[in-house]
Parts: C-alpha cells; structure tokens; sequence
C-alpha cells in the first residue's frame, strides 16, 4: 500500500492519502486525545506524543505536529500508524462514536427571513470553498449568519494555519460577497 504525502498551507500540518476512502460522508476533527478515543486511528495518531490534532477528510488524514516538533522524525511514524491501520481493515470509528461532523448551525440563531440568502451561502461554500479547502487538507463548515456577517468553523489543516485569516478575509468573503449582496463580513467561530 502506498500512502502519498502533500504539504499543505499550515506548516504545522501534513495531508497523508491513502488511495482509499477515508470518510464515506461529513469530516471529523479531533483536536485532543480525549476526542480521539471515538476512533481507533486518530486515538493511535495522538499517541506518537508529537500530534496536536487529527483531521480525516474524504480521501485524506490531516495530522498537525505540536510546536517544536520536526515532520523529518514525525512523517515515518505517521505513516506507519496509517499502513498498519489501512492495510489490517481496522474499524475508522469505535461502534456507538459519532463519525462526522454536525453541519448545523452551532447555536448562531437566523432570521426566518433569510432562509434564501443562507440557501445561496451553504451552496456556494459546498461547491466553491469546501472543495479547495479539502485540497489544502482541511475543512470550513457553515455555522450560521446573522445581519451580514457570515460565520464559518475552520477544521484540520485550516485550523491554526498562518493564513486562515487571508483565505477567510480575503478569498471567501470576497467570494460570498460577490455572489450574496447582503453578505458584509466573514468570521470563523
């Protein structure tokens, strides 16, 4: 089994391809130890002691290395947890663990009103943003909007990445705004 490595915009954070799905449906992020016990691969993932987070995409596993450490040491580790888990057919999740992310809105209350606007933000996001999010090994989820402003969770290798705050400010809400009017800001929760 051959896994592929891509570096990704966060410095801290590698994309590993396993050639396989990995999530049929929705991502998962696991940002401690603690979330990760919900599956076998990331609980493995945190356990190299140098894991900061785990983040499984469709068709990828995003690792973020904890300050300090150096992916020279890191990256052979990874990716033998990685083989060892694809190659012998071990379960993603522990049966009865939530697999993928909840996509509702995370308690930013809309206005009834709005429900076409949203439409129109979820749709863009879903085929403009996330896809190119998913190249750089993360995710960006919608989470609510609420008089002009947009708001948007930031998961794997977006979260914590040096230019999160570019990709928020200057490409999605330059993109929102373009195509949705009533959008007058973008901000990650």
């Amino acid at each position: 089994m051959l896994i592929e490595t891509e570096a990704t915009p966060n410095p801290q954070t590698m994309k590993f391809l396993p050639g396989r799905t990995v999530m049929e449906a929705g991502t998962r992020d696991f940002a401690t130890p603690e979330e990760a016990e919900a599956s076998p691969l990331a609980e493995a993932l945190f356990t190299l002691g140098d894991v900061e987070g785990v983040f499984f995409g469709s068709d990828f596993v995003s690792v973020t290395a904890a300050p300090g450490s150096d992916w020279r040491d890191l990256k052979p580790q990874v990716l033998g947890t990685l083989l060892d888990h694809f190659s012998g057919g071990a379960p993603l999740f522990r049966a009865g663990s939530a697999a993928a992310i909840e996509i509702a809105p995370g308690g930013i209350e809309a206005d009834p009103e709005d429900a076409d606007i949203i439409d129109q933000i979820k749709d863009l996001i879903d085929t403009r943003v996330r896809p190119a999010v998913a190249r750089d090994g993360g995710d960006i989820v919608y989470r609510g909007f609420q008089r002009g402003t947009v708001y948007l969770a930031m998961h794997g290798a977006c979260a914590g990445c040096p230019s999160s705050t570019a990709t928020l400010k200057q490409g999605i809400e330059q993109l929102l705004k373009h195509y949705v009017p009533e959008v007058t800001e973008v901000r990650a929760v």
